[in-house]
């Protein structure tokens, strides 16, 4: 609906496609950080959006500009970041980071007046809680499991919540 909506404001010159939020993560089945290089995550496609990634990937090669309009918090910034990555963006010249806080005709054309770069402190703010998550939960996951029950994640807040209960 929000593709259709914004098209409408663009016009015929403009090309609106979604992502339908992340497209790559940290994967399931290890850790996915490098240790030994300053923690960097490892990231693959989530499965399922290699189709919506190739799909991407054809338009952005047909565009002179690449607007990136992902939600306007840490989370968006991210998604238009790996939406670079993953998008092979790094050769093209105009890449723009773009956002608004409500799908209205104003709204959208006021945030191509005024396109930016990615905020890379705000993905590296995205980037360190998920490494966190993935750390934390990755270690005191299992131990929910043996102690609690089976299939029980933990995370940031729950990890803090254990060692208050721990200490007690």
């Amino acid at each position: 609906a929000k593709v259709k909506t914004i098209k409408k404001f663009l016009g015929k010159n403009y090309e609106v496609t979604a992502s339908n939020g992340h497209v790559r993560d940290l994967p399931k089945s290890k850790m996915g950080i490098d240790f030994e290089n300053d923690f960097e995550p490892k990231y693959i496609t989530i499965r399922g959006k290699g189709d919506i990634l190739a799909k991407l990937r054809k338009e952005a090669k047909k565009a002179d500009r690449v607007y990136l309009a992902t939600d306007p918090d840490r989370e968006g910034e991210a998604i238009s970041w790996h939406l670079s990555k993953a998008l092979n963006l790094d050769d093209k010249k105009e890449v723009y980071r773009i956002s608004f806080n409500e799908i209205t005709k104003n709204a959208v054309k006021a945030s191509l007046k005024q396109p930016r770069e990615i905020d890379m402190d705000l993905v590296n703010a995205q980037q360190a809680r998920r490494v966190l998550d993935r750390m934390v939960g990755y270690k005191i996951s299992p131990l929910l499991w043996e102690k609690v029950k089976r299939g029980l994640s933990a995370g940031r807040v729950q990890s803090v919540a254990l060692r208050i209960i721990a200490d007690r």
